[in-house]
C-alpha cells in the first residue's frame, strides 16, 4: 500500500517555523493568509494582544464572483489594504500561511500593495 504525505501537515509544519521568526504588533501587525480550494483568507492580526484589526475574504456577501482564482485574490488583497489604511495601518508583515510565495498569495499580496499596504 502506497502512503500518501499529507500536505497540509506539512504545510503547518512550515508555517509554524515561519510563527516562529515574525510577530505582529499594533502598529505593524502581521499579514495572514489561508488558502483553500475555493476561497482565499486574509487578515491582520496584532499579536500582542491576539486581536484581528482587519479582515477580508472571498466569501463575504458583497463579493460576486469565484472566489479560487488569481483575479479574486488580487482583488481581496485590495479590500484588505483599503480596510487598513482607513485605519491607518501602512506597514504590516507578510505571512503566507506555509504556501509557497506563487500563484493566488503573490496575487494577493501584489493587490495588498497596490492598495497602499508595505511589506
Amino acid at each position: 500500500m502506497v502512503n500518501r504525505p499529507d500536505s497540509n501537515k506539512a504545510r503547518l509544519t512550515r508555517h509554524k517555523r515561519v510563527r516562529s521568526k515574525i510577530s505582529g504588533t499594533a502598529e505593524c501587525p502581521r499579514l495572514n493568509v489561508f488558502r483553500s480550494n475555493s476561497n482565499i483568507y486574509a487578515q491582520l492580526i496584532d499579536d500582542v494582544t491576539g486581536k484581528t484589526l482587519v479582515a477580508a475574504s472571498s466569501v463575504e456577501k458583497d463579493f460576486k464572483e469565484y472566489g479560487g482564482n488569481k483575479s479574486a485574490a488580487h482583488k481581496v488583497g485590495e479590500i484588505l489594504a483599503k480596510r487598513a489604511t482607513e485605519k491607518k495601518i501602512t506597514d504590516v508583515v507578510f505571512d503566507r500561511g506555509g504556501y509557497i510565495y506563487h500563484g493566488r498569495v503573490q496575487e494577493l499580496a501584489e493587490g495588498a500593495r497596490e492598495g497602499g499596504l508595505k511589506f
